[in-house]
């Protein structure tokens, strides 16, 4: 029995052995601090896994039990965030900046009669639609489409006449080919700009515009100057406001109407504070898709008005 008993007492002293070892580490492994297991990452974002749920069980605390409703409570989820939708940039313009002081007669004339209105748009760089995305965006086009808007019915034409990088003298030598030829009711002449870009004198281009001036009267047609864009590569010339008061000047004298661009322009951004970026292309000097349009739409109205007029004498002079 003796060695039985020493076989049966070492048995029972591994088994106890054994079963203090697995107590140990058991309670050894359930101590673990807490900071340990739950250690924040700084500032980390993981993508969930394709099929993984918007929204996960909410965590219990450490130590207690969850409760069955905690186990099936979402977490919160922030709701989807609206996009921010850019905002139309209002087309305006004070009225005495896009007004004419004198009525359209050739223009009323040939409306009246309901035969087609020729118009012509002569000019350098911002009439041949430099910084437009294309050509159906430059102004003549889009002041082709508001005039057919406001006259439905009538056939009405704008020719865009404009070349890159012409000045007066250039232009008036186009005039036979490229306007009279037409034969034009309505002469629209935007000038000045490279001029000043070139650092021209004032005074020999007073004299050229006023002849050109002279010449287009000489058609019959009415005439409407267009003078400088009010953009970052104009505003840095010297020259420039002399620029501008020379045509609305030589306007005056000749008793023709002047289409205020510069002015337009200049209150887009000193007063409605619109940054360059909104209405200029970014070579600093052309104009872009939008301001083209916006020039357009106030060219259209300031034509529509000085052409429906109540003028008793519109009759009195042909269209031609």
């Amino acid at each position: 029995m003796f060695p039985n008993s020493q076989t049966m007492i070492a048995c029972l002293a591994r088994a106890t052995a054994f079963t203090a070892f697995v107590a140990v580490h058991t309670v050894a492994h359930a101590q673990v601090p807490s900071a340990a297991l739950f250690v924040a990452p700084e500032v980390t974002t993981v993508a969930a896994p394709a099929g993984t749920p918007a929204a996960m069980p909410a965590v219990a605390a450490q130590g207690m039990r969850p409760a069955p409703s905690d186990l099936v409570k979402p977490a919160a989820v922030p709701p989807p965030s609206t996009p921010v939708t850019a905002q139309p940039i209002a087309c305006s313009a004070p009225a005495e900046f896009s007004h004419f002081d004198r009525p359209l007669l050739r223009t009323m004339a040939r409306l009246a009669s309901g035969e087609p209105l020729i118009i012509v748009a002569i000019g350098s760089s911002s009439t041949a639609g430099a910084g437009a995305s294309s050509p159906a965006a430059n102004y003549p086009s889009r002041l082709a489409v508001e005039l057919k808007q406001r006259f439905p019915g009538h056939d009405i034409t704008v020719l865009n006449r404009g070349i890159n990088g012409e000045e007066t003298d250039d232009m008036m030598a186009r005039f036979q080919n490229d306007v009279i030829a037409a034969h034009p009711q309505l002469v629209l002449w935007q000038v000045g700009t490279n001029s000043v870009l070139r650092d021209h004198p004032l005074r020999p281009h007073a004299a050229a515009l006023r002849e050109g001036i002279e010449e287009l009267k000489a058609t019959g047609a009415d005439v409407v100057l267009v003078d400088p864009q009010y953009a970052p590569a104009v505003i840095a010339k010297s020259e420039t406001p002399g620029m501008v008061e020379q045509i609305a000047l030589a306007a005056k004298e000749a008793n023709v109407d002047l289409f205020r661009r510069f002015a337009v322009m200049r209150n887009w951004y000193e007063v409605q504070h619109l940054p360059f970026e909104a209405f200029v292309s970014p070579d600093s000097l052309h104009m872009n898709d939008w301001s083209y349009a916006c020039v357009a739409k106030l060219l259209g109205a300031a034509i529509a008005e000085a052409a429906i007029r109540p003028i008793t004498s519109a009759a009195a002079h042909p269209a031609h």
